[in-house]
């Protein structure tokens, strides 16, 4: 399968508390959830919908996992889709997942994550989940990243991207940009960028 992951972010980077309640995600003193609901038009709300329909399994962090499990009872087709398709999640901690079709990933997740990406299928989905976006980018276990960019500049908050980390150079390999000013960017890494030299 190929691993993408899928993330909302504001043209600072921030991707914390994008859901639709403004207390959705609080760490840290953040004070500006709820930022990327009603963004995007018609198509974009589609593009997201479809997405989700076409995973064939999805891959979570702890944190992102226990906020999607409101969409276990949902009938609109994200939560179809989420119901449907295998669940794994990546924590030390999370012992008794309540959600249905779920598998904790413990141990060396490289290998897990390697093996996941073995079997046959279309994709495997990453949503949200930053610290693990981050590291699976750091490991080289990503296929490809679809940004969706909402024009919007909080200034707090968690970013997708630290202030110090591993370089990265991507490849464009899609671009379109909604009536609203959302973005979508799908991009493949593509090594390490190159730098000028003296």
């Amino acid at each position: 399968m190929k691993l993408t992951t899928v993330t909302q972010v504001t043209i600072d980077g921030v991707m914390q508390g994008n859901g639709g309640a403004s207390d959705e995600d609080r760490r840290n003193g953040f004070e500006r959830g709820g930022w990327a609901r009603g963004a995007g038009d018609d198509e974009t709300r589609t593009f997201i919908t479809q997405t989700y329909q076409r995973a064939d399994a999805f891959l979570f962090g702890r944190r992102t996992y226990e906020l999607f499990t409101s969409w276990g009872s949902n009938p609109h087709p994200i939560g179809v889709a989420l119901n449907e398709a295998p669940k794994y999640v990546a924590s030390t901690t999370l012992t008794a997942p309540r959600w249905e079709n779920t598998t904790v990933l413990r141990g060396d997740l490289a290998a897990a994550v390697s093996e996941l990406k073995a079997k046959p299928g279309g994709e495997l989905q990453v949503h949200g989940s930053g610290i693990l976006t981050r590291w699976l980018l750091e490991n080289d276990l990503v296929d490809e990243m679809i940004l969706i960019v909402i024009p919007v500049i909080l200034g707090q908050g968690a970013r997708l991207f630290p202030e110090t980390g591993p370089d990265l150079a991507l490849d464009l390999v899609k671009s379109r940009v909604d009536s609203k000013g959302v973005t979508i960017q799908v991009y493949r890494p593509a090594g390490r960028p190159r730098y000028a030299t003296a």
